[in-house]
């Protein structure tokens, strides 16, 4: 366990923030105690985030440099600090994230991360390993942040129908996360596109990925298998899946027809009416 006495604020991002949260405290002369009746957490939370034991959120730190006048420093760092708690494998994809103009995504059996609810992350994230499932949903939550800047990727996601079928965390949590898919439908920033299964044979047989395009750099594909992620700029593996992006979104359904099945999926589905161990609609 880290002792406050030799947290050395190189060591990584989480020790750097407590590093620093600890510095803006003192300078106020303020304990743990008082900071956390400051922001309204506790004492030995402050404590547990100065030690590196505890995973910040960004509530936090926006009451914590409110409070102690920090310019907004903590939360700048906590989505460094917490981009760095994602598996290593997949930090760069995050970074393509972050500095992407256009981000356009195909998915086969799931809805995409940074459109999914705190409810549909911790199923997803809690269906093979439980454990630190809050921190876990805390970090991919925070790649959402990304739709918060000042200038937000153009976000396109074309997801097969069977994402909507598959009923990840139960009958409240996908009428949850469908419903949050509709958040979407006046957004011109955040594009959702159904895949139905109408569609027959499509491009993207072969598996999900997405496409990462970028105001002077060339464009990054990226595609993942179980534990490794894979970026690559090559030139005809960009165009030949670009293309098959292409084909994807014309043979999905219009945004407006998208939102349509969506909603009706929700509904007849999901709905909180009827019994939940009768057959649902598809």
């Amino acid at each position: 366990m880290t002792h406050i006495n030799v947290l050395d604020p190189g060591a990584s991002p989480l020790d750097y923030y407590g590093f620093e949260l600890r510095r803006y405290r003192e300078a106020a002369g303020l304990t743990q105690r008082q900071l956390g009746d400051i922001v309204n957490y506790t004492g030995s939370l402050v404590g547990q985030i100065e030690t590196a034991r505890k995973l910040p959120t960004p509530e936090f730190s926006e009451r914590v440099d409110a409070a102690l006048g920090t310019g907004g420093l903590l939360s700048r760092l906590v989505a460094l600090v917490l981009r760095s708690q994602l598996p290593a494998w997949f930090q760069q994809m995050a970074e393509l994230e972050t500095r992407a103009v256009e981000i356009c995504a195909f998915q086969t059996h799931m809805i995409h991360g940074l459109l999914q609810t705190r409810a549909y992350v911790r199923a997803v994230l809690g269906a093979y390993d439980p454990s630190d499932l809050e921190d876990r949903t805390a970090v991919r939550l925070a790649r959402q942040a990304i739709f918060a800047k000042a200038e937000p990727p153009i976000f396109w996601s074309v997801v097969s129908e069977s994402a909507l079928l598959q009923a990840i965390g139960g009958r409240e949590t996908m009428r949850g996360q469908l419903a949050h898919l509709l958040s979407f439908e006046d957004n011109p920033r955040i594009n959702v596109q159904v895949l139905p299964f109408s569609a027959g044979s499509h491009p993207g047989l072969t598996g999900s990925f997405s496409l990462f395009r970028f105001a002077g750099d060339p464009t990054i594909l990226y595609t993942e298998r179980y534990g490794s992620g894979h970026p690559t700029p090559n030139p005809e593996s960009v165009r030949d899946c670009s293309l098959r992006y292409d084909h994807l979104r014309a043979a999905a359904l219009s945004i407006k027809d998208s939102a349509e099945l969506i909603r009706r999926v929700m509904e007849e589905r999901y709905g909180e009416q009827g019994d939940a161990d009768e057959d649902p609609v598809a």
